[in-house]
């Protein structure tokens, strides 16, 4: 028997996501992520698991492909198949597009794994996404 104490296993680093409040109004950006990395295959899946469930079942996730590294043509993602698309428009850098069969499309800002805190805030409020209004996602 191992008399040695084992630590418990670390906890997964809280999702980064805040959501713009609903609203029947479309708008162009709905919240924004602020991923650790630009690893996709390391981040997508705490992104999708933590989005609400109104946004529907995510079968497509299009990113700028000059960002993000590791996006295959597809992936597994709690246990459902993403369909990973890249795009290089240089309008389109800093958002990534989720979309959902009947629940339509949905845009985040993505901001910088490496911004600070202030630089997210910065960033957030100048696409019109103010704290005060909408909420974080745990």
């Amino acid at each position: 028997m191992n008399d040695q104490l084992r630590r418990p296993p670390a906890a997964p680093p809280l999702l980064r996501l805040y959501l713009a409040p609903e609203s029947t109004v479309p708008r162009r950006i709905d919240g924004a992520w602020w991923p650790r990395t630009f690893d996709l295959l390391a981040e997508l899946p705490s992104l999708l698991s933590g989005l609400p469930r109104a946004w529907g079942q995510i079968v497509s996730v299009l990113v700028n492909g000059t960002g993000w590294a590791g996006a295959p043509g597809r992936m597994l993602v709690c246990n459902q198949v993403v369909r990973l698309r890249r795009t290089t428009k240089a309008r389109t850098p800093s958002t990534i597009v989720l979309m959902a069969p009947a629940h339509g499309r949905r845009d985040l800002l993505v901001v910088p794994p490496e911004a600070t805190e202030q630089a997210a805030e910065s960033l957030m409020s100048a696409r019109g996404l103010t704290p005060e209004q909408g909420h974080f996602a745990s």
